[in-house]
């Protein structure tokens, strides 16, 4: 890309896609960079990969249909589906992008990051450094609970994950919650991994954009532990001026990233 900046290769685990772009954010702030290429990528499926996870038991083993394995916030979720893929965003101020005449497709607004000590591979169960990370982004953005329009979840389809994600936003969002459409592309793309965290952010930006909730599909059997307005099933429209999107990866890493329309 005839890239001649800052140079950083990142790995925060699941949450390096959303890492990547934090620090893109921070650099183009602190006056850094004029302009900044933040890029998440996984192609780890391989035996090798598969076996190291299952023995984590990660992964789901209702795989014989494999589109219908993740089933986040499921009462029968088991874990999730390994994919790979990648997300880029091409990121500069404001001011910048409308000097030059770039179509601006949305603001990152704010960003939050919050480490979780209770173990390598494991959420604290009170949710407690999620909770940080998401009142973090929010306070970064400037904006109130009651400013976020809908979710993009973490939403691995892990028993233990997507109810500690559940319990985050309950403690933050409170009553409001249940007006908050909250989703996971994972249901349908599977857990890109190390990309999850830009593929979602482009997730985020496109549903801003067009104005179309992304839906959690598999959603056939509704936890009642998570009382979540899910997109169940079927693409939704709404008005969407301010996203949350979450990525809670293994080894405590914990970003999450506020989206927000083009003010303009």
């Amino acid at each position: 890309f005839g890239t001649r900046g800052l140079p950083v290769t990142l790995s925060t685990a699941c949450a390096s896609g959303a890492t990547a772009i934090q620090l893109g954010v921070e650099a183009i702030r602190r006056g850094e960079s004029d302009r900044v290429l933040s890029i998440g990528t996984d192609g780890s499926v391989s035996a090798e990969a598969l076996i190291r996870f299952s023995l984590l038991s990660a992964l789901s083993t209702q795989n014989d249909k494999p589109e219908k394995a993740s089933k986040p916030f499921s009462k029968d979720r088991d874990g999730f589906a390994m994919a790979e893929g990648s997300g880029a965003l091409v990121m500069e101020s404001l001011e910048s992008a409308i000097a030059r005449g770039a179509k601006v497709l949305g603001i990152l607004a704010g960003c939050g990051e919050k480490a979780d000590d209770f173990h390598r591979t494991r959420s604290k169960p009170d949710a407690s450094p999620a909770i940080g990370t998401v009142r973090a982004a929010l306070a970064d953005a400037g904006l109130t609970e009651d400013q976020l329009s809908y979710v993009n979840a973490h939403g691995t389809s892990t028993p233990e994950n997507d109810k500690m994600e559940y319990l985050a936003l309950s403690t933050v969002f409170g009553e409001r919650l249940s007006s908050i459409p909250v989703s996971s592309n994972k249901s349908m793309i599977g857990h890109t991994l190390t990309a999850a965290g830009a593929i979602e952010a482009v997730f985020s930006l496109l549903t801003i954009e067009t104005g179309t909730l992304p839906p959690t599909i598999n959603y056939d059997n509704p936890d009642p532990a998570i009382p979540l307005d899910v997109v169940p099933n079927v693409k939704r429209d709404g008005q969407v001026s301010a996203v949350l999107s979450n990525s809670f990866g293994f080894g405590g890493q914990n970003t999450s990233l506020v989206l927000t329309a083009n003010p303009n």
